[in-house]
């Protein structure tokens, strides 16, 4: 760290000052008050470090090259290190040069190293092009590639999540190959879409038919996020929700290089609750009986017939981490060519990607190969291509978690035949065998085939006064089929006969970009304009085919004409848009930045007489340390910028012909004769139907300090999004039942922290810290013009979107309370071991009127993560922890779906109400003791210990030893453990406890531990 303009006291304040605050550590000299001197003294070499100011360089490292020893320089610059023969110092520093002086024993050094001009003018993606960092108008987070090298993800969002400021990512599922969710600066829109606009490669992948999973976070070069109007404005009406801008690695000049990323590890349950054993649900099972009239049991241990021989021979089966479940194996190879010569470089991606789950038959596979090409064809014309093609397979029957939890231990798992019985807890029907679509024929496929490719003209080498003028094309296609079939026969109990299933969708996508653009310096001012005038068009299609009642399984699906009966449909839509763009930037002199950007979209979505909207912004930045009045600050302030943002975006997102009175075709009879009648559907049609509209202010800071040793960034927000495309129900007399309006407002506002720091940097040992962190209020403005609630759809005036409005409990009913009477006004139906609902209007009586209210929102209210960066040597250490704070969600594992609680086994995390056992928490096992419904909203509060991830950088002469340029061994943990009050699964996890929907998403949080190597060749 250099100190200028300082005198000698002033320089050992603030050394101290920074040492005590923990920010820096270097070893304090005891010469370091005496001059550089010429010693001529055999085994030591000293010298002094500075920067081309001739101000002193502290904590500078000196090592001698290809030898352990080094030092680093005091708060004087000063350095002195034992030498046994003559050779090479290298000397490095953050933010400047790594520089390389000869020396011999005795020499003493006047060192200057210069500022590392890549780091000052590092460039982010902006759209259409990139800026310095340093000029940037927008609030843009750029993502530190590290994570996506040595974390065992398939999704690029599972390694942002928590690590972005203002950006929300939820796992809602560990089912292998499922992608998380994300959610940028809170939810604007409440029936439209509010996933955010990405781009990979300039391309959009958001409306294709693809997504993230398509993409291979080894192949991501850099990640930026777009938060405001300034920066999303660009993407006009895909921008209100935010952008993903994602750049793959190119190839480099050079012999061709080969690399290899791997790993391959377990995973297994993040949590294991446990469940009742045979004793604890012979108990539940006579406490179920014994609250419920009518009920009885088969005998005095079990419940039901089926489970009576496996009760007198003591066997009991462990459904959940035996039956169903298995050792996960996650495991990824990489293997990719890098290189180029003068006119053509190349990067070739290969990568196999394979996931066994912890619950059998959930499988997943990706198969992908990318090759990005960059060709110099004259010197004004560049061309070249980004294009990949991966398959995802996700094939096989898959058990049912949700009946493995409810099974008795004493389930009857076969038959005698040695099939998996139907009704283990027969003659309970409720619940079926949890094993039974393990052997079920299904196919899960899809792919992605994506051709990219541009040209881009520079127009200087054509001729010479039109420098700065460039012209580039894009032009993007993809195509995403897909299909899914089964069969269910005999194995699956299908008592029909069999039925078959085929489904084939097909989604064609075309993008076209016309990119002309001018930078020109004129003295201290620089212009930059960019203009743009684009199209996309999708076309989607899919077609149904269903068989039933066949002879036998023989076939499965592959002939649906050897059933007795077979269905068919199909569908088709296609959806265009066009665009025009003109985005300007101004600076004068690095300090005073100016960017103003407009977009006119048109979307056949909407109705002829809306069909285009317009979305401006303009954005200011100030580089205040670069006047001349902070000269004296710039020893220790290196960076302070201020942001003033404004503008608006739009939001299309609700699906095509939604604007159309739309009919359905239906069979009649009319004189003994078939035919085909129309008639209207369910929605209405709106021709004026318009945009979404959300305006966005942001006022941001960026900061760096001591060297830029502390930097980062604050952002305040404020959005409000107006003209919603609400759905609106309608009388069934209008032969509609609903419509897509314009009506109702959204805000958002919210405030945005990143802050990085090093801090310890000593010859050896390093330790950096990240931590992000976040607020957002979500609030409806107005639904309907008339600021009223829509209380059945759970939007209410001054509240989140996404709230729940539920009864207040206030305990469980007690046998005293209920011989007392206290219950007779409020709640005369009441038996001791029922909810207790608060009266809360205190008219003596429940209603769903005046006790229901409001009981939290169902998204953070802020979240944040915490990552700390220990390097000692080769070695590299990194701790990650995320937390969400604030949101409630219904707890469906105590409610359990009302009377089911004494007919399925459940876990012992949670207890239940009997005489002896007089609880206040949990309700008994009567069918009716939840009558009221009360869904039991808990804290979803959680902090993560997210990741951990030790790495071991191999030193040169192993390197050279091995004939390798670099390997990098790992290992890696993630989801390592949750602090949570929830009870259940996870308080991130969808999991249901009941219905169909349990088969396919019902799926436990995993953890994994991998064991990973980086090596190129």
């Amino acid at each position: 760290m250099k100190y200028a303009n300082l005198t000698l006291p002033s320089r050992k304040l603030c050394f101290v000052v920074a040492l005590a605050a923990g920010i820096m550590s270097f070893p304090l000299s005891t010469k370091a008050e005496q001059a550089v001197q010429n010693v001529q003294q055999t085994g030591v070499v000293k010298g002094q470090v500075t920067d081309k100011n001739g101000d002193a360089v502290i904590g500078a490292t000196v090592k001698v090259k290809d030898a352990q020893s080094g030092t680093v320089t005091d708060f004087n610059g000063n350095f002195s290190l034992n030498v046994q023969n003559g050779g090479t110092l290298i000397i490095s520093y953050i933010g400047y040069l790594t520089k390389e002086v000869s020396f011999t024993p005795g020499q003493s050094l006047n060192i200057t190293i210069e500022e590392d001009a890549t780091a000052l003018e590092e460039v982010v993606v902006v759209g259409y092009g990139v800026q310095k960092k340093s000029d940037v108008t927008g609030s843009v987070t750029s993502i530190n590639k590290e994570r996506l090298s040595k974390l065992p993800v398939t999704n690029v969002l599972q390694a942002v999540q928590g690590a972005a400021a203002g950006v929300n990512i939820t796992q809602g599922s560990s089912i292998p190959g499922d992608a998380p969710s994300a959610l940028i600066r809170g939810r604007n829109s409440i029936n439209a879409g509010t996933g955010p606009y990405i781009v990979v490669d300039g391309i959009p992948i958001s409306k294709s038919g693809g997504s993230l999973n398509d993409i291979n976070p080894a192949d991501i070069e850099s990640m930026e996020i777009l938060k405001d109007a300034s920066a999303t404005a660009i993407y006009g009406t895909n921008g209100a929700n935010g952008v993903i801008l994602i750049t793959t690695k190119h190839g480099k000049d050079g012999k061709p290089t080969i690399s290899y990323n791997g790993y391959l590890g377990v995973e297994d349950f993040a949590k294991k609750l446990d469940f009742c054993n045979g004793a604890q649900i012979t108990q539940r099972y006579k406490d179920y009986v014994a609250q419920n009239a009518g009920e009885t049991m088969y005998n005095d241990y079990v419940k039901n017939a089926s489970e009576a021989a496996a009760q007198a021979a003591g066997q009991e089966t462990d459904w959940l981490y035996d039956m169903i479940s298995q050792t996960g194996i996650i495991q990824d190879h990489n293997v990719t060519i890098n290189g180029g010569a003068d006119k053509v470089k190349y990067f070739i991606s290969g990568d196999y990607m394979s996931q066994k789950g912890v619950l059998k038959g959930f499988n997943y596979k990706r198969y992908s190969l990318r090759m990005n090409v960059d060709a110099d064809v004259t010197d004004y014309l560049k061309i070249g291509t980004n294009s990949y093609i991966v398959s995802h397979n996700r094939d096989g029957g898959r058990v049912n978690f949700l009946m493995a939890e409810a099974m008795s231990p004493y389930g009857q798992v076969y038959d005698e035949d040695g099939s998996y019985c139907q009704y283990p807890m027969y003659s309970e029907t409720l619940f079926f065998n949890p094993m039974q679509n393990v052997g079920q024929d299904h196919e899960r496929r899809q792919w992605n085939i994506n051709l990219n490719g541009y040209a881009d003209i520079n127009f200087e080498n054509i001729w010479k006064p039109l420098a700065g003028l460039h012209y580039k094309f894009n032009f993007g296609y993809s195509y995403v089929p897909k299909r899914e079939n089964y069969y269910n026969g005999e194995a699956q109990f299908n008592t029909s006969g069999g039925y078959g299933y085929i489904f084939n969708a097909e989604t064609q996508s075309r993008t076209v970009e016309n990119i002309l653009s001018y930078a020109k310096d004129i003295q201290k001012h620089h212009f930059d304009i960019t203009l743009l005038y684009a199209s996309s068009r999708k076309k989607y299609h899919d077609n149904t085919a269903t068989g039933a009642k066949f002879i036998n399984d023989e076939l499965s699906w592959h002939n649906l004409g050897g059933g007795s009966t077979q269905t068919s449909k199909s569908y088709t839509d296609l959806y265009k848009t066009v665009s025009q763009m003109g985005r300007l930037n101004y600076s004068y002199d690095s300090r005073y930045l100016f960017t103003f950007t407009v977009r006119r979209d048109g979307s056949s979505v909407f109705g002829d007489d809306n069909k285009y909207g317009t979305f401006p912004s303009v954005a200011l930045g100030w580089n205040i340390t670069n006047e001349k009045f902070m000269e004296k600050t710039q020893s220790w302030l290196n960076n302070l910028k201020l942001r003033l943002s404004y503008g608006k975006a739009g939001n299309e997102a609700i699906g095509v012909y939604e604007t159309l009175a739309k009919m359905s075709n239906s069979a009649i009879t009319m004189d003994g004769a078939s035919a085909t009648a129309l008639n209207p559907n369910s929605r209405m049609g709106n021709s004026g139907l318009g945009w979404e509209t959300t305006k966005t202010f942001n006022v941001g800071i960026d900061f760096g300090i001591l060297n830029n040793r502390i930097n980062g960034n604050i952002d305040f927000y404020t959005s409000t999004t107006t003209d919603l495309l609400l759905q609106r129900n309608l009388p069934k007399i209008s032969g509609y039942s609903n419509v897509y309006m314009n009506m109702g407002k959204t805000a958002n506002k919210g405030l945005e922290v990143t802050i990085n720091s090093k801090n310890i940097v000593t010859k050896d040992f390093t330790w950096g810290t990240n931590l992000v962190w976040s607020w957002n209020k979500n609030e409806i403005k107005d639904l309907y013009g008339d600021k009223k609630d829509d209380i059945g759809n759970g939007w209410f005036i001054g509240q989140p979107i996404s709230v729940i409005y539920d009864y207040v409990m206030e305990g469980i009913w007690q046998e005293d309370e209920i011989a007392a009477g206290k219950h007779l006004q409020q709640d005369p139906q009441a038996q001791a071991g029922d909810v207790k609902i608060a009266d809360l209007d205190g008219d003596g009586k429940i209603t769903p009127e005046g006790d229901k209210k409001i009981q939290g929102q169902t998204t953070p209210k802020w979240t944040a993560g915490l990552t700390n960066t220990f390097s000692y040597k080769g070695f590299t250490l990194s701790v990650f922890i995320q937390t969400a704070q604030g949101h409630k969600r219904n707890n469906s594992l105590l409610r359990m779906a009302a009377d089911e609680q004494g007919r399925r086994n459940s876990t012992t995390e949670v207890g239940y109400w009997t005489p002896e056992n007089k609880s206040n928490e949990y309700r008994s096992l009567s069918k009716t003791s939840n009558r009221w419904g009360y869904a039991f909203p808990r804290s979803a509060a959680y902090t993560r210990i997210k990741d951990v991830t030790l790495s071991y950088q191999f030193p040169a002469q192993v390197l050279n030893a091995l004939h390798l340029s670099a390997l990098t061994a790992y290992v890696s943990g993630r989801n390592l453990y949750t602090f949570t009050s929830w009870k259940g699964w996870d308080p991130e996890a969808d999991i249901t406890q009941r219905g169909w929907s349990g088969y396919e998403n019902n799926y436990p949080m995993t953890k994994s531990f991998v064991f990973g190597l980086n090596v190129t060749f």
